[in-house]
């Protein structure tokens, strides 16, 4: 009698350990999908011609997104206004030995763009203003900030 108890005792602490093991099993599938799912809030890369870039920043979570991104791009430019207020819709040329390599429309105050070592003239016009930087890049990360309304 004794030895049955105790076969009994085990078997239902042995179905126990399988029960929490499926649900832990399955706890843990839930939340990886959880996590592979989420939005990061990156914006999708685009492309023009060869060259890659991202452009926006309008929300918190793409304008948090853009800025962890920003150090494993090539050049980050960023545009603002007087006030150092975000702008969007700013025109964007990049030229490279008085060629253009890149032209894009900026989605918001950040683009990221992945350019070949070089030297380049970065045009950004807004409302009818064009400022121009010019950069130069090698094998780290270079950034242009663009505003507009102060001297």
């Amino acid at each position: 009698m004794k030895r049955y108890k105790q076969s009994r005792w085990v078997q239902g602490l042995a179905a126990a350990a399988v029960v929490m093991t499926l649900g832990f099993g399955a706890a843990s599938h839930a939340l990886a999908q959880t996590d592979d799912s989420a939005p990061t809030g990156m914006p999708a890369i685009q492309h023009a011609g060869d060259i890659s870039y991202v452009t926006g920043g309008v929300g918190l979570d793409e304008s948090h997104a853009l800025r962890s991104a920003a150090p494993r791009w090539p050049l980050e430019l960023m545009f603002a206004g007087p006030t150092s207020e975000y702008l969007s819709d700013v025109r964007v040329d990049i030229t490279r030995g008085g060629s253009s390599v890149f032209q894009a429309n900026a989605d918001g105050p950040f683009m990221l763009v992945k350019l070949p070592p070089g030297d380049y003239v970065v045009r950004a016009s807004y409302k009818g203003q064009e400022k121009t930087h010019a950069v130069k890049i090698g094998g780290g990360h270079q950034k242009a900030d663009f505003r507009w309304g102060t001297q």
